[in-house]
């Protein structure tokens, strides 16, 4: 709790974590821990690691969106009230990289460890920068699988939606409004807009349901009211489930409608890890339940199997006056010991 807040009284906004990068690693030592630093990212491993032995990362960020302006109290300011601790971070993912951090502690001195255990504490999550995870992973051992720190209440997220954000440009032919010229390049943009509205990919997981677009931002080259616009300008928000690649759903929104398509990446893909994987097997054995996940995380980015699990509640992420009960905290701590215990 103590660590958890010192992270919330710092602000870390994705690509300014220098700070609680440091507090993180200054943590660690303290504990006896031998640690490294690539840019804002803090990982370690287990004292007595065996190369010959399979190897569990132990992930969660410690990066944040900025708080919105709805806040009340003061996002910095780690207050506990009513046994919820209040802050920005605070559920987002501080209860579950401190309860990681905990159970990581735990086991860092134990001699008989079936597996290897590697924690990192890594940056730019929240804004799926190439130099959080992705920046980390080329300096790790081979990882066989991970547990990612997120707010599940606990629960297996096995499954995950991939992102893909698309920037659309519609071009028409500017005129004077009054005089019914030109080409709206607005209307051609609307146009799209309600194809992606109305289209229903086929397919649809058991895990994740369908493909989501959603239209977030839309813009004109206009300042003036008279002048009909050349340039329409949409952001499509597009949540893949596994059922499709991201070039599947790219090519298919591009050839069916007008405007010019470009995806800003195509990096975070869904992902599955299987039923019959040990992590998922220990969690239910504890008695979790397991689900498909809508929001993407660094799992996406892991190129090995993965499962979303850890204290708090999506729901609370990113909202006014963010805040983690104290005893999620406690119980994350308990399951992460006792779900590793199962592999270890």
């Amino acid at each position: 709790m103590e660590l958890l807040q010192r992270l919330v009284a710092i602000p870390s906004f994705s690509k300014e974590e220098d700070q609680t990068a440091e507090c993180i690693n200054t943590f660690l030592i303290q504990k006896g821990i031998a640690t490294n630093r690539i840019g804002n990212n803090v990982f370690a491993q287990n004292k007595y690691f065996d190369e010959s032995k399979p190897t569990v990362l132990l992930n969660s960020h410690h990066d944040t969106v900025k708080p919105n302006a709805g806040y009340t109290k003061d996002p910095f300011l780690p207050v506990i009230e009513n046994g919820k601790l209040f802050g920005l971070g605070s559920n987002d993912a501080g209860g579950a990289l401190v309860s990681l951090v905990a159970a990581f502690c735990h086991f860092y001195e134990h001699t008989r460890l079936k597996y290897n255990l590697v924690m990192a504490a890594t940056a730019e999550e929240e804004t799926s920068g190439s130099d959080g995870i992705e920046a980390v992973l080329p300096h790790l051992p081979t990882i066989d699988c991970a547990l990612v720190g997120e707010p599940t209440g606990m629960h297996l997220a096995v499954a995950e939606r991939g992102l893909m954000v698309l920037d659309c440009v519609a071009t028409g032919r500017s005129g004077h409004a009054a005089r019914n010229e030109g080409d709206n390049a607005l209307y051609k943009a609307l146009g799209d807009i309600e194809w992606i509205k109305e289209y229903t990919f086929p397919d649809v997981s058991p895990l994740l349901g369908p493909v989501k677009m959603s239209v977030t931002v839309i813009e004109t080259s206009n300042k003036a009211h008279n002048v009909v616009p050349h340039v329409c300008t949409f952001v499509v928000d597009v949540r893949v489930n596994e059922m499709y690649s991201l070039e599947q759903a790219l090519k298919k929104i591009q050839s069916s409608i007008q405007s010019n398509v470009t995806p800003r990446s195509l990096r975070l893909r869904s992902s599955i890890i299987e039923q019959a994987h040990p992590l998922v097997q220990a969690g239910f054995a504890l008695g979790r339940e397991s689900y498909g996940s809508p929001t993407t995380s660094d799992k996406a980015l892991m190129p090995f199997p993965a499962l979303k699990i850890g204290p708090g509640d999506s729901a609370r992420s990113h909202t006014a006056d963010e805040f983690i009960y104290v005893h999620e905290i406690g119980q994350g701590i308990d399951l992460y010991i006792q779900l590793l215990n199962q592999l270890l």
